[in-house]
C-alpha cells in the first residue's frame, strides 16, 4: 500500500465516523418507534458508548496536524469543500471541554424531565432553577465557540444549525416581516370571517389514514426500497440517507394533522434520498443546514401540499379512502387548508401566524444568550411580544406560553431555521414558476417532476458543496430575499 496523503487519512477517519453514526441513527429510530420500554436503559448505555467512541475519533491529536497538512496538499474544488466541512466538524467537537459537554447533557436531561410535569402544572417558578442552569452552561459554550470563531455568542450557537448565517442578518429580515405580517393577518382574518367552510366529518379509521399517507408518499416520489413509514409519539424523519425512516401519529377524528405531517416529513426524506450517493460517507455529501432541510419539508407541505393544484389531486384520494362528502370538494379543501387563527401554540400555528411564533423566540433567546436579559425575564417579554405580533394574551399562562416548547431545555439557536426554511421554499417556487409557466396547472394534472427535478438538480445533489448563501444564489439567482415569501403569502391568502 502506497503512502497516504493527509487528506486520504482524514477521509478514512470521517468514513468511520459516518458508519458509526449510521448505527447510532438506526438505534435511535428504533428507540422512538419500536423498542419496548424495558430496553431503554441498555439502549441508552450502548448509545453513550458509541458517542464516546465517535468523540475519541474526532478529538484524536493527529487530526489537527492532518487538517493543517491537507490544506497544503493539491486538492480539487470538491475536496477543498470537503476539507472545509471536516474542519468545521472537528472544531465543534474539539472546542468544548469534556466536563462542559457532560454538565450540559446532565442539566438538559434534568430540565427536560422536570419540564414534562411542570408544563402540565403551569409551574414556571419550579422550572426556573433548572432553566437558569441550562442557560448558564449554554452561555459558557457560546463564549468558548464565539472566541474561537470571532463571532457574537448567539451567532456561535446559531452556526451549529445555520453555518455562516449571522443573527444581525436574520434580525434585519425578521424586522422587515414584523412591519407587514400583523397587518396581513388582520386583513386575512377579516376576509375569511365571511367565508363558509365545511368541516370533514369523521371518524377517519387509522388503517385508511395509513393507506392515504402511503399513497401521498408514492405520489411525492418517496423511495420505499430506501425507507419506511411507522408510528411514534412525536413525528420525525430519522434513519440515514440510504434508509430513511418517517414516523407519524394518528387521531381518528382528524386526518389533516397526520397527512400534512407525512407530506412534511416526505420533503425531509426526499432530500436525504437525493443526496449525492458517491459522497454520502463524507461531510461534503451531507445536507447543508437545518434551514435548507426545513426548506425541503416546507416545499412539500406548504408550497406544494397546500397549493390549489395539489389539493385537486388530493380530493379524489380523500373520497376514495373516506367516502364522498362535501368537505372533500377541492375549493373547500383550499379554504380548509388556509384557515388563519392566531393561537398560543407554535406547532399548531397556521402558515401565516407561524413566523410570528419563530420571531418571538429568536428575539428572546438571542437576548438570553447575549446576556441582555436573564432567565426570569423571559415570561414578561413573551407576553409583550405575543400581544404585539399576534394579539394573543398569555399573561400567567406559562403552559401555553414560554413552557410550551422543549427546545430551551437544551437547545438555543435553532428556532430561526423554521422561518428561514419557509423563506427559501418561497424563493425556490418563485424561481420555478418563472422557469415553468403553467406550473400550477401541471401540478393539478399530477405532473410533479418539474418540481422534483429542479430540487434534485439545485439542492439535493449539491449536498454541502457550497456555503448556504452560494447554494441559494446558484439555485435562484439571488441571496435570500424575503420579498418572495411576502408575495407568496399575499397571493395565497388574499388572491
Amino acid at each position: 500500500m502506497g503512502h497516504q496523503t493527509a487528506y486520504q487519512s482524514l477521509t478514512r477517519t470521517f468514513q468511520r465516523l459516518h458508519h458509526f453514526g449510521h448505527l447510532g441513527s438506526i438505534a435511535s429510530w428504533d428507540q422512538a418507534a419500536m423498542m419496548p420500554a424495558k430496553g431503554n436503559e441498555a439502549r441508552a448505555a450502548a448509545q453513550a458508548e458509541l458517542q464516546v467512541l465517535m468523540h475519541q475519533l474526532i478529538t484524536a491529536p493527529e487530526l489537527a496536524q492532518q487538517l493543517s497538512r491537507a490544506e497544503r496538499e493539491d486538492l480539487d474544488e470538491l475536496q477543498r469543500a470537503n476539507l472545509r466541512e471536516m474542519r468545521r466538524e472537528w472544531r465543534q467537537a474539539n472546542l468544548l471541554p469534556a466536563e462542559l459537554v457532560e454538565a450540559k447533557t446532565l442539566a438538559a436531561a434534568r430540565c427536560e424531565h422536570a419540564w414534562r410535569s411542570q408544563r402540565k402544572n403551569n409551574d414556571w417558578r419550579g422550572f426556573l432553577p433548572n432553566f437558569r442552569e441550562v442557560l448558564k452552561l449554554a452561555r459558557a459554550e457560546a463564549a468558548l465557540l464565539a472566541e474561537a470563531n470571532g463571532v457574537s455568542r448567539y451567532d456561535a450557537l446559531l452556526d451549529k444549525y445555520e453555518p455562516g448565517v449571522k443573527s444581525a442578518e436574520i434580525a434585519r429580515i425578521f424586522d422587515d416581516v414584523k412591519t407587514w405580517l400583523p397587518g396581513l393577518i388582520s386583513q386575512v382574518r377579516a376576509k375569511q370571517a365571511g367565508e363558509a367552510v365545511i368541516r370533514p366529518q369523521g371518524p377517519f379509521p387509522v388503517e385508511r389514514q395509513r393507506e392515504l399517507g402511503l399513497e401521498a408518499m408514492r405520489l411525492l416520489g418517496f423511495d420505499f426500497d430506501g425507507g419506511r413509514l411507522d408510528v411514534s409519539a412525536h413525528p420525525f424523519c430519522g434513519g440515514v440517507p440510504e434508509d430513511v425512516r418517517i414516523t407519524t401519529r394518528y387521531r381518528d377524528d382528524d386526518f389533516v394533522q397526520s397527512l400534512m405531517g407525512i407530506i412534511h416529513e416526505t420533503g425531509h426524506a426526499r432530500y436525504e434520498q437525493g443526496l449525492p450517493r458517491d459522497l454520502l460517507s463524507l461531510p461534503v455529501g451531507r445536507a447543508r443546514s437545518m434551514g435548507i432541510h426545513e426548506s425541503q419539508s416546507l416545499s412539500f407541505e406548504m408550497q406544494l401540499g397546500c397549493s390549489r393544484g395539489f389539493l385537486q389531486l388530493l380530493a379524489p384520494m380523500l373520497r376514495r379512502h373516506f367516502g364522498a362528502q362535501p368537505a372533500f370538494d377541492a375549493d373547500n379543501l383550499a379554504k380548509l387548508f388556509t384557515r388563519v387563527e392566531p393561537g398560543y401554540i407554535r406547532v399548531d400555528a397556521d402558515e401565516l401566524c407561524y413566523p410570528a411564533h419563530v420571531i418571538l423566540r429568536f428575539e428572546i433567546e438571542r437576548a438570553l444568550i447575549d446576556g441582555e436579559i436573564e432567565a426570569e425575564d423571559a415570561p414578561a417579554l413573551w407576553d409583550e411580544k405575543m400581544m404585539a405580533y399576534l394579539g394573543v394574551d398569555t399573561r400567567g399562562n406559562y403552559r401555553d406560553g414560554c413552557l410550551q416548547d422543549i427546545h430551551w431545555t437544551d437547545t438555543f439557536g435553532y428556532f430561526p431555521s423554521y422561518t428561514l426554511g419557509a423563506m427559501y421554499a418561497a424563493q425556490y417556487f418563485a424561481t420555478l414558476r418563472r422557469r415553468e409557466p403553467g406550473l400550477d396547472d401541471k401540478i393539478g394534472r399530477g405532473e410533479l417532476e418539474p418540481v422534483f427535478g429542479w430540487l434534485r438538480e439545485n439542492i439535493w445533489t449539491q449536498g454541502s458543496r457550497w456555503t448556504t448563501e452560494e447554494l441559494v444564489r446558484r439555485a435562484t439567482g439571488e441571496a435570500l430575499n424575503p420579498a418572495h415569501y411576502r408575495a407568496h403569502l399575499e397571493a395565497r391568502y388574499l388572491g
